[in-house]
C-alpha cells in the first residue's frame, strides 16, 4: 500500500547544533515510515543557525525529501550596531523565512501531494507557514506546540506578545489538531480555547533507543570525583542557576570534604559568563566545569557516564518539561531535580519513580540535596526502567501516526488534490 505523505514545517533540523528541540522532528522523520507515513521536510537554510554540525545528518533516512527555504536571523544578519527594527521580527527573528518557505512549500505540495501538513513551535514563524500552506492547499493542518506560546510574562515585548496571541487564535480556529507535549500545556490550551479542546492531543517528548546503542557507561567523567552534569542551555530565568551555585558554596563551607569530591559540569550552557561570574563570586570556581558544545552522540555518552544528572526548571515553566529529561531517564543515572514540585517536570519524574524534588530557588534545600547525593550517589533518585521504556521516540511516533490517521478519517474531512 502506498504511504501517506506528511509535509513537516520545522525550524529546528540538522545541521543545527545546540538545541534539544531538533530531536522531536528528527525522530518523527526517522520513524514515521514504519507507521505508513512518508515525511517531507520544509526547513530553513543553515545560514540562519548560530551553530551547525554535521553529526546528525546521517540520522535523516536516505531518500527523505528535505527542502531548505532561505531565511536569516534578524539579530545576527539584519542588525546595525546590534539593533534592528522590531517590525522585521514579528512573530520572531526568523519571520523573513516565511516568504521563501511559502513559495517552496506550495511547490512541494504540487509535486509530492501530501495528505496533511504539520508545523512545530518554537519557532512561531513555522506555524505561520503551516497556516498559510494549509489555507492555500485546503489540507488538514496539525500544529505542534513543544512549549506554550503566549504566556503571562512571555514574550516580554507587548507587540510581540500580541502577535503570539493572534497566531494562537488562528491556530485554534483553523488547525485540524493541536498537539502539546505536557499535561499542563494541554490543560492550559483547553482552558484558553474551549471550542477547540476536542481537537487537542498530548504527545510527549521521548528518547531514541537507537541513539544509545553501544554507549559506554562504565568510565566516570572525573576519576575520584562525583560529577553532576547539566547538559544543555542554562537560561538565566527559566533555569536560574543562582541558588544552585550558592548552595554549592554552602556545601563547601559546611561539609568541605564532601564538596571537594563534587564537580558541577555544565555542558553547552550558552550563558557561560553568568556561570563563571557566579562561581567566582561564591568562591567555588574549582568545583564548576563549563564546557563547549559537542556532538549529539558524544553528549549522550557523557550523560551515560555522569554520576548524576541535573535538571533545572523554574516555577514559571511549570507547564513545560525539558526534552532532555527523557534522555536522562533512559540513561538510568541518578537525577537531581531542582524544580517546583507542582510542575509538570516534577510530575513526570514522579511517574518514573523519582519522587524527591528540590525547589530551584531554595539554596539551603539544594545544599542538603547535594550533601545527600555526595553521601550516597547511587542510593536514590534512579528512574523506574519499566516506566522509562514507555517513553521511546518510536512510541511517540506511533502516537503521531495514529493522530494523523484519525485526522484523515474524521467526519467532514474531504481528501484534497492539491
Amino acid at each position: 500500500m502506498p504511504k501517506k505523505r506528511l509535509l513537516m514545517v520545522a525550524y529546528h533540523f540538522p545541521p543545527i547544533q545546540g538545541s534539544s528541540g531538533v530531536q522531536r522532528t528528527l525522530r518523527f522523520v526517522r520513524y514515521l515510515a514504519d507507521y505508513g507515513w512518508e515525511p517531507l521536510v520544509l526547513t530553513i537554510s543553515p545560514c540562519a543557525y548560530e551553530a551547525t554540525a554535521d553529526d546528525q545528518l546521517a540520522d535523516i533516512p536516505t531518500g527523505t525529501v528535505v527542502k531548505r527555504a532561505w531565511g536569516l536571523d534578524a539579530a545576527r544578519h539584519l542588525s546595525i550596531a546590534g539593533r534592528y527594527p522590531s517590525f522585521i521580527a514579528r512573530p520572531d527573528r526568523w519571520a523573513n523565512w516565511q516568504v521563501a518557505a511559502r513559495y517552496l512549500g506550495l511547490q512541494m505540495i504540487r509535486r509530492y501531494r501530501p495528505h496533511a501538513i504539520w508545523s512545530t513551535y518554537p519557532i512561531a514563524t513555522a506555524h505561520q507557514i503551516g497556516a498559510a500552506l494549509a489555507t492555500r492547499s485546503r489540507l488538514p493542518w496539525i500544529a505542534d506546540f513543544r512549549d506554550p506560546m503566549a504566556q503571562d510574562d512571555y514574550p516580554t515585548d507587548p507587540s510581540q506578545r500580541q502577535c503570539f496571541v493572534r497566531l494562537e487564535q488562528q491556530v485554534a480556529q483553523h488547525a485540524a489538531r493541536m498537539v502539546m507535549t505536557t499535561p499542563g500545556a494541554l490543560r492550559l490550551y483547553q482552558d484558553r480555547f474551549p471550542a477547540a479542546a476536542g481537537r487537542m492531543r498530548l504527545i510527549e517528548n521521548g528518547y531514541d533507543e537507537a541513539a544509545f546503542d553501544g554507549l559506554d557507561d562504565s568510565t566516570p567523567l572525573n576519576a575520584g570525583c562525583l560529577t553532576l552534569l547539566h547538559s544543555g542551555i542554562v537560561y538565566p530565568d527559566e533555569r536560574d542557576p543562582r541558588a544552585l551555585i550558592a548552595a554549592l558554596a554552602r556545601l563547601q563551607a559546611e561539609a568541605p570534604e564532601a564538596a571537594s569530591r563534587l564537580r558541577l559540569r555544565f555542558r553547552a550552557p550558552v550563558h557561560a559568563g553568568l556561570l563563571q561570574q557566579l562561581a567566582l563570586t561564591h568562591g567555588v570556581q574549582d568545583l564548576v566545569e563549563i564546557l563547549p558544545p559537542i556532538g549529539y552522540r558524544d553528549a549522550l555518552a557523557e550523560i551515560c557516564r555522569a554520576d548524576g544528572l541535573l535538571i533545572l526548571q523554574a516555577a514559571n515553566c511549570n507547564q513545560q518539561i525539558p526534552a532532555k529529561l527523557y534522555e536522562y531517564l533512559r540513561a538510568g543515572r541518578p537525577i537531581i531535580a531542582l524544580t517546583d514540585p507542582a510542575g509538570d517536570t516534577a510530575q513526570a519524574l514522579a511517574m518514573a519513580g523519582i519522587s524527591h524534588t528540590t525547589r530551584l530557588d531554595d539554596a539551603a534545600a539544594i545544599a542538603r540535596t547535594l550533601a545527600v547525593f555526595c553521601r550516597a550517589p547511587t542510593a536514590s533518585y534512579r528512574p523506574d526502567p519499566i516506566v522509562v521504556a514507555q517513553s521511546s521516540r518510536q512510541a511517540r511516533t506511533a502516537a503521531l501516526a495514529a493522530l494523523l490517521d484519525e485526522t484523515l478519517s474524521a467526519p467532514g474531512h474531504q481528501p484534497v488534490s492539491p
